[in-house]
This record gives structure tokens, C-alpha cells and sequence, in this order.
């Protein structure tokens, strides 16, 4: 059976190294960008992705305005979208959801609930 593919989102190296650390102990392969405009490109070809991690606030184009803009690419329509965000204030949650996404967390991101999210992909 092979790895799952993860692609991670967000504008912090940081994050991306800490979640890929923790995906990879876990036999999922990671993809990584820093812009959802970088994502956006990526997610144009054919890579071989089974879910994506956003971080809902970034420069340029943030989660808000990329996931619509990836679910409506074809071949990503069905491609579960966890976001991933330092906002945890009522409602956060729901309007991440209303955006499109599949499922959401916050930051500091709880890595039993991150696996559980992503075992059923």
C-alpha cells in the first residue's frame, strides 16, 4: 500500500518542518510550499496528493480565498482540506468550514486529532 501524500501549506518554514517531522514518523509522505499561490500551481498538475494542510492566514492569498480556489479545481474537488490556525475564537472554526474546508485545527496543532483526521483518507 503506499504512503499517503499530505501537502502543507503555510508562509512559516518552521511549521512545515515540524509538521512534516511528525507526518513523516507516521509513514505519510509530505509535499510543502510557503504560498497558496505555490500550492495552487502544484495542485494544477497531476501530483499524486490525498489531503492538504492550509494555514488560513497568509500574505498574499490567504486559506479563505485558496480553498474555494481549490475545490474548484476538477481533479481536487474531493481532495480532503484540513485547516490549520493560530485562530481559535468562536466562530473560527465555522467559517473555515464555510470556506471549504473538510476539517480544521488549531494552532498549537494536536497531533492525536491531526492522525485521527487523517486516517480516514
Amino acid at each position: 500500500m503506499p504512503k499517503k501524500r499530505v501537502l502543507i501549506i503555510d508562509d512559516d518554514a518552521r511549521n512545515i518542518f515540524a509538521m512534516t517531522a511528525t507526518l513523516k514518523a507516521k509513514s505519510f509522505d509530505c509535499l510543502s510550499c510557503l504560498s497558496a499561490n505555490e500550492a495552487l500551481d502544484i495542485l494544477r498538475t497531476d501530483a499524486v496528493v490525498d489531503a492538504i494542510l492550509i494555514d488560513m492566514m497568509m500574505p498574499e492569498m490567504d486559506g479563505y480565498e485558496a480553498i474555494p480556489r481549490i475545490k474548484n479545481l476538477e481533479k481536487r474537488k474531493d481532495t480532503p482540506i484540513i485547516s490549520v490556525t493560530a485562530q481559535a475564537m468562536v466562530g473560527d472554526r465555522e467559517k473555515c468550514l464555510r470556506a471549504g474546508a473538510t476539517e480544521y485545527l488549531s494552532k498549537p496543532v494536536d497531533v492525536d486529532r491531526l492522525l485521527q483526521l487523517l486516517s480516514t483518507i
